[in-house]
């Protein structure tokens, strides 16, 4: 049996070997020159071959590729198997093809996608020594929470010499304050006494001059009363003279001469009298005149201090700028008060939000400055940045939902919403934006960065463990 199918092997061999050296022309003749008749492939089928060595040999000269010549049985079966195989995969990448165009249609995806967050960089306000550090690394905090704590020394004592500063110059406020109310009575008083005064003096003005035209006019009932007395007198003179030449010519007696002479006594009287009157209204006039100088004294001295007390309302002003000058004394020291409180405030540097602490570089002795970073406090409040190609966010609106994976929980997704789009692309924020109108131009699809909040409840229990800088995967959907 061995030796046949050996033989049928050997005689498939040299058939394919002269089938291949006697190659048919394209006139229907072999390479040789000898005319080689082929039987079609159906009429080789319609035949019943026996045996399995001439169906390969006569494939083989029809040009079939040479195949197994050990006999099998026929299996239905299994072709029925394959094909039933065969249909099924082609419906399953039909349905998962038009599953993925109908996702590929109605979503937009990227993998260029980072974690974003607030990161607040701690630093002091002030200069100081650092006293305490009640916080480490990776701690959470919460807003509020004591950071670092500065030695408040130096400051304290800012604050009382402010204080103090504060305290004289409310004091110099009262000072003034009560300068105000002295000068201001006084000058009252004194005003009122002056206008008194000024008011007596010139009565006493007006009397002095009553007076004195009272006296002028003595005078010339004085000066009539002399001349008459005068006349009298020369009168009685020229009688007192007469008598006695009589009485020496015996022609009158001797107490005629007597009464001549007591007359001419009398008048001379007289005349002295009318004399010391004249002499009187003169002192009277001189007198009132005297009067009217006096109280005309009098008045300018009340003018005087008329116009004192009225430069006692200039004092009064000066009081109320001096209170004035003491106010804004206590209004600049009420605000280095307010700054030394603030400053001193400034050596409790406490948590501006909920978070948790990176990078801490703060420890207990060091003297930093203002400015100088402390620590970083990464917030809770975390979202996406989605950078997608411009041709992507055609359809993006606000409020869109969102499937999120992240890298570091492959698996795992989490949901959010289109919270807003980029005013501008990626590239317009960088340190050198592109500049197109620069001679060449290669067009590059810019990304636009898209910001994604993340739903609390799908982060739920993962708080802690997504931080900013993680890689994502970010699915948004469009319709």
């Amino acid at each position: 049996m061995d030796s046949i199918n050996q033989n049928q092997a050997d005689g498939q061999t040299s058939q394919f070997d002269d089938h291949r050296l006697n190659s048919k022309s394209p006139n229907g003749k072999a390479s040789n020159g000898k005319t080689v008749v082929l039987e079609s492939p159906t009429a080789q089928k319609a035949d019943t071959i026996a045996n399995p060595a001439d169906e390969v040999a006569e494939a083989n000269v029809a040009g079939a590729v040479p195949v197994d010549t050990t006999p099998h049985r026929k299996h239905p079966g299994r072709k029925l198997i394959l094909a039933s195989v065969l249909g099924v995969g082609a419906i399953a990448a039909g349905v998962t093809g038009f599953r993925w165009w109908q996702f590929a249609s109605t979503h937009e995806q990227t993998d260029n996608a980072t974690v974003s967050g607030h990161v607040y960089q701690i630093s002091s306000r002030i200069p100081g020594t650092v006293q305490t550090v009640p916080v480490d690394d990776n701690q959470q905090v919460k807003a509020g929470q004591l950071l670092v704590q500065l030695d408040p020394k130096d400051y304290q004592v800012k604050v009382q010499q402010a204080q103090a500063a504060l305290a004289i110059a409310q004091r110099q406020a009262q000072a003034a304050q009560g300068n105000i109310s002295l000068a201001g009575a006084n000058t009252q008083a004194q005003t009122a006494e002056a206008q008194g005064n000024v008011s007596g003096a010139l009565a006493a003005i007006a009397t002095a001059r009553a007076a004195v035209t009272e006296a002028q006019s003595g005078v010339p009932a004085a000066q009539a009363q002399l001349v008459k007395a005068e006349a009298d007198l020369q009168k009685v003179q020229a009688d007192y003279s007469r008598y006695q030449s009589l009485y020496q010519d015996g022609a009158v007696a001797k107490q005629q001469l007597d009464s001549a002479k007591a007359a001419f006594d009398v008048a001379v009287a007289q005349r002295d009298v009318a004399q010391q009157g004249v002499s009187q209204a003169r002192s009277k006039v001189a007198q009132a005149q005297e009067g009217v100088t006096s109280a005309q004294a009098q008045l300018a001295a009340s003018q005087g201090g008329l116009q004192k007390a009225q430069a006692g309302s200039v004092q009064t002003d000066v009081n109320r700028s001096q209170y004035a000058a003491a106010n804004a004394e206590i209004t600049q020291a009420e605000a280095s008060l307010a700054a030394a409180q603030l400053q001193l405030s400034y050596t409790n540097i406490t948590a501006p939000e909920a978070g948790r602490i990176g990078r801490k570089t703060a420890e207990v002795g060091n003297i930093v400055q203002a400015g100088q970073p402390l620590m970083a406090l990464v917030g809770n409040d975390l979202w996406v940045i989605a950078n997608f190609k411009e041709t992507q966010v055609r359809s993006m609106r606000p409020g869109a939902v969102v499937d999120v994976e992240l890298d570091a929980f492959p698996g795992h997704k989490f949901t959010g919403r289109v919270n807003s789009l980029s005013p501008a692309s990626g590239s317009q924020f960088s340190l050198l934006p592109p500049d197109n109108a620069t001679g060449n131009f290669t067009k590059v699809v810019q990304r636009i960065p898209v910001k994604v909040v993340l739903d609390a409840a799908s982060v739920q229990g993962y708080e802690s463990l997504i931080t900013p800088g993680m890689s994502a995967n970010v699915t948004v959907e469009v319709k």
